[in-house]
């Protein structure tokens, strides 16, 4: 990439709850040129960990429901169903974060953990990576508000059947990219999780 590549300038014109850095750069053309130099905002907020909750005895998923303000802004309704997730910290593996995150936003344990697949959320404008996996659960523990106050969350978590969720995809009654991944994936791949899970 180095020889593709050529980055003139960065800069951080924003530091806040999230980064905003500037990039001046120029890359190589398909045929071998070299573009114009060009600016570029990148959004930096970290990379997540995104974790479906899966009972495989009872075929059901935990899902969560809750405010996010860039779905008001553009004009969306706020409330969304999601899978549980959460910003990997420094020194946190991504198992751990699952882990961490399914007990604070959903209050329950998980006893098995499969990758479902890892992807770059908006690469035309961040380096947000999102990991998602599928975690094992007991389905009677999936209820009540969860989440921590401080941080603003005032989680709502609840357990579907899995034929009903997977159909959320193509109602549009779920619309964010981690949720419908994980759903799809789920409707793929839910014969043989079952298979190995209630063997």
């Amino acid at each position: 990439m180095g020889d593709d590549v050529d980055i003139l300038e960065q800069t951080t014109p924003f530091r806040g709850y999230f980064r905003i850095d500037r990039y001046v750069l120029r890359h190589r053309l398909h045929d071998g040129g070299w573009t114009q130099p060009m600016s570029r905002e990148i959004f930096e907020r970290g990379h997540a960990v995104g974790v479906l909750l899966y009972d495989p005895e009872r075929d059901e998923v935990g899902l969560i429901e809750q405010f996010r303000a860039g779905a008001l802004a553009a004009g969306w309704h706020p409330w969304l169903i999601e899978v549980v997730a959460g910003i990997i910290d420094g020194g946190e593996t991504p198992e751990a974060v699952a882990v961490r995150e399914a007990e604070e936003e959903a209050g329950v344990e998980i006893s098995e953990l499969v990758p479902i697949c890892t992807y770059l959320v908006t690469p035309g404008g961040s380096t947000e990576t999102m990991r998602l996996y599928c975690a094992r659960v007991d389905a009677r523990q999936l209820s009540g508000i969860h989440g921590l106050p401080e941080e603003g969350e005032d989680i709502r978590v609840f357990a579907a059947p899995a034929e009903e969720a997977i159909g959320w995809v193509a109602s549009g009654k779920v619309a964010n990219s981690m949720t419908v991944i994980a759903l799809q994936w789920l409707a793929l791949n839910r014969a043989a999780l079952r298979a190995r899970w209630t063997a």
